[in-house]
């Protein structure tokens, strides 16, 4: 039983080594304007995700490009000598989860407190490259 369950630990963790990913915490913007945005970009070449969010109004937008650069910078670490180009990389995977709430009282008429939640987020984006799933296809037949 515990070999089984070894062995399984280690394919996640090569998995995880195989991935690109990048990770914002306590965004303070609330989940669903922020999911909004990552849901635009889900599935797309990176560069045309950074074309999309550069000129879209939202203001979640700002915050998703950089989270985007920085797993693109995470990519290139791995991958040194490798242009982004060739790689055809794209956004795999993009989620929100929530985040902290914080409770705060806005005074109201009559002597009554209204309670305002100010809501963060947590972003997670994970980049796959369509070259790996092809050598991988062609070296299966």
């Amino acid at each position: 039983m515990g070999a089984r369950k070894r062995i399984s630990a280690e394919k996640r963790k090569e998995e995880k080594l195989k991935t690109y990913q990048a990770v914002l915490r306590n965004c303070p913007t609330s989940p669903r304007k922020m999911r909004l945005v990552t849901d635009m970009i889900k599935g797309m070449e990176v560069n045309k995700a950074l074309d999309v969010l550069k000129y879209s109004s939202k203001e979640a937008s700002h915050n998703v490009e950089k989270l985007l650069l920085s797993a693109i910078a995470n990519w290139q670490a791995k991958n040194e000598g490798v242009r982004i180009e060739e790689s055809k990389l794209y956004v795999k995977e993009a989620f929100v989860n929530q985040g902290r709430t914080l409770k705060r009282l806005q005074t109201a008429p009559q002597g009554r407190a209204y309670r305002i939640r100010k809501r963060s987020n947590h972003v997670t984006l994970i980049l796959d490259s369509l070259n790996k799933e092809e050598e991988i296809e062609n070296s299966s037949k």
